[in-house]
């Protein structure tokens, strides 16, 4: 489900030409430098789960261990990115699919629009039948997918190209990125292909022995879409020149790469992989923003009918639907920007914002809720102090130094999202929530004893699963 969530070669398919516009050949540094922290802050997801079971994953802990209001503006930043990447999302499976019958076809944005809606639709039809039917799809969808990527990876490694030649400063370059302001819209960029591997953490109460299953998923999820970024990243820089990566007119870039690899059948295997990758991950993402918006209905900092589980599949079909409704409208309207690559630029951006703000939060939230812990062992200084800490301190750069550089219509979707979060907050606050009256630091590891990663306490309210009996994911 990690896997899935981060979506490997939807994020190589509609992200590359991004990141390559930003960074240029040293893309896959950037990748590196953000799967660093990024690594911390799964770190802390690992072990935050382990003493807070919650669907609602970073809105509750950061409510519990900071502050609740902190807390409603980590969930609302998940949500509010989550429902933009239905667009985000959306458009690549209808401009891939499309493109399998006609280039042409696949650049006019109404018509993968309609196409991206349909199999949005029908991953919402998936996600209300529940838990167990998704993982199971996930099975299959996500390792066609990696094996896809891993094999067409490898060898179009050993095929080469002659757009450029191989140079280590493709992975370190620090120097290559024009300043700290290249720096940090690159990394932005590379945190979005990142996003995802968390729905892990929002599928806890559904998920067996989840307190070490689902921050392991989310652990290895990470490295391994890492390791699948990086050889697509730079076969892509070996075989296509950095012209027509950017140029809006050429053919899908894994297309390319897989017809260079395996000529007239490789491109359209590609083009399956990312079909497939991208379906997953609108699966995922939908998990993700539905279990969330049912934790913050439980918690009435947010309508409580969001709160409300179907009585047969056991799910949030009211946040689902709402969800569906506002993604459909969002469709519509994105046209407004202009081509899909404007569309996805734009909606990259802002979602890099956006969770630039929880998973910050929730690398700050796991050092206080284990402050008496951290310097009882080297490991427990290091993989819950410093590496989280260090991970917060990243994403916290990196949302201040782009609110300074970004683009007006970058910021305004990515800042104005979040800044609609102030009116439910400050409404459920004054009708008194109870979880606004809880008391900052609730969230205390300081009962386990030895090592936090053999031994664990708590347990978060029920959620999806536990208030009405569905089966465990995993």
């Amino acid at each position: 489900m990690a896997v899935a969530g981060s979506a490997p070669a939807y994020s190589l398919a509609s992200t590359t030409a991004v990141l390559a516009g930003t960074a240029g050949l040293v893309g896959p540094a950037a990748l590196l430098w953000c799967a660093i922290p990024m690594l911390g802050i799964a770190w802390a997801f690992n072990y935050l789960g382990r003493v807070d079971v919650n669907a609602g994953a970073s809105y509750s802990w950061v409510g519990r261990a900071l502050h609740p209001a902190l807390g409603f503006l980590s969930g609302w930043a998940l949500v509010v990115s989550a429902t933009i990447f239905m667009v985000a999302g959306s458009l690549p499976a209808g401009q891939y699919t499309l493109s399998l019958f006609s280039d042409s076809l696949a650049q006019n944005t109404w018509a993968a629009t309609g196409v991206g809606a349909f199999c949005f639709l029908v991953m919402a039809g998936l996600v209300l039948l529940g838990a167990q039917i998704t993982a199971r799809a996930q099975w299959i969808m996500t390792g066609i997918e990696v094996a896809i990527l891993a094999v067409f990876g490898v060898a179009a490694l050993i095929h080469g190209g002659s757009a450029a030649t191989f140079s280590w400063s493709w992975l370190w370059g620090f120097g290559h990125f024009g300043g700290v302001k290249g720096f940090a819209a690159a990394a932005l960029i590379a945190a979005f292909y990142f996003w995802g591997w968390d729905v892990t953490a929002n599928l806890s109460e559904e998920t067996s022995d989840s307190k070490k299953n689902s921050g392991l998923g989310g652990l290895i999820g990470v490295v391994g879409v890492f390791a699948l970024f990086e050889v697509i990243t730079i076969a892509i820089n070996l075989i296509i020149s950095q012209d027509d990566i950017g140029n809006p007119d050429s053919p899908p870039l894994l297309t390319t790469l897989g017809n260079t690899v395996w000529p007239g059948v490789g491109g359209k295997i590609l083009v399956v992989a990312v079909m497939l990758s991208t379906i997953a991950t609108l699966e995922t993402t939908l998990i993700q923003v539905t279990r969330s918006l049912f934790a913050m209905g439980r918690d009435r900092t947010v309508p409580g009918v969001f709160g409300v589980a179907h009585r047969r599949w056991q799910t949030p079909w009211v946040a689902l639907a709402v969800v569906v409704v506002i993604s459909l409208g969002l469709f519509v309207g994105s046209n407004a920007l202009g081509s899909v690559n404007t569309i996805l630029a734009d909606a990259v951006s802002a979602i890099g914002l956006q969770i630039s703000v929880y998973y910050a939060l929730a690398g700050l939230a796991v050092v206080v809720a284990y402050r008496k812990l951290i310097l009882t062992s080297v490991s427990n200084a290091v993989f819950i102090g410093l590496w989280p800490l260090a991970g917060a301190v990243f994403m916290g750069f990196l949302f201040v130094e782009n609110c300074m550089t970004l683009p007006g219509a970058q910021l305004g979707i990515g800042l104005g999202a979040l800044a609609i979060g102030v009116i439910p907050l400050a409404w459920y606050w004054a009708k008194g929530s109870a979880y606004y009256r809880s008391a900052p630091g609730l969230l205390d590891a300081s009962e386990l004893s030895g090592e936090p990663s053999t031994e664990v306490i708590g347990a978060g309210s029920t959620g999806p699963a536990g208030a009405a009996g569905a089966s465990s994911a995993s």
